[in-house]
């Protein structure tokens, strides 16, 4: 079976994309959102489909931030179907790493449930514990819980 990894193999990805990426690994959510909607509407297949997917990921991260379980629920299994097909890489971005880190927050805020979504996101960073609320959430495991990154396939393996 192809998958869509090799469409860009040779091709390079617009400055516009790169300018996301790295809003989105600062945790810059509405401005990454910005940016590859810009693209996104612009954009033909495969890519398309590819800029949404980051961009639904990265609407999920603002939904948390803004205490919106539900949303970021949504719109992160929405962003990880679309990008499934583009493992395990696409326009050298790592696409499987990318996927794995985001199912994980996925799974975590799903046996959470939105009664503890203020603990993830405390785990997450997106929210100050406060220090009675602190001791009192022991629910989850924070040193498993980081925020999922945009990296090219060549970030790491030297």
């Amino acid at each position: 079976m192809k998958t869509l990894s090799n469409a860009l193999t040779d091709e390079i990805l617009p400055d516009e994309f790169w300018h996301g990426v790295e809003q989105f690994n600062q945790q810059e959510f509405y401005a990454c959102h910005d940016t590859l909607e810009a693209l996104w509407i612009e954009a033909t297949e495969p890519d398309k489909k590819f800029y949404q997917g980051i961009l639904q990921v990265a609407v999920a991260f603002y939904h948390l931030g803004n205490q919106n379980w539900r949303g970021a629920v949504i719109l992160l299994g929405e962003g990880i179907n679309r990008l499934r097909g583009y493992q395990p890489s696409y326009g050298t971005i790592n696409v499987e790493q990318f996927l794995a880190q985001s199912a994980h927050i996925l799974t975590t805020l799903q046996q959470a449930g939105p009664d503890q979504a203020i603990a993830v996101m405390q785990q997450l960073e997106l929210l100050q514990p406060e220090p009675d609320l602190a001791e009192a959430q022991s629910g989850a495991d924070p040193q498993l819980l980081t925020f999922p990154t945009l990296q090219t396939v060549d970030q790491g393996q030297s």
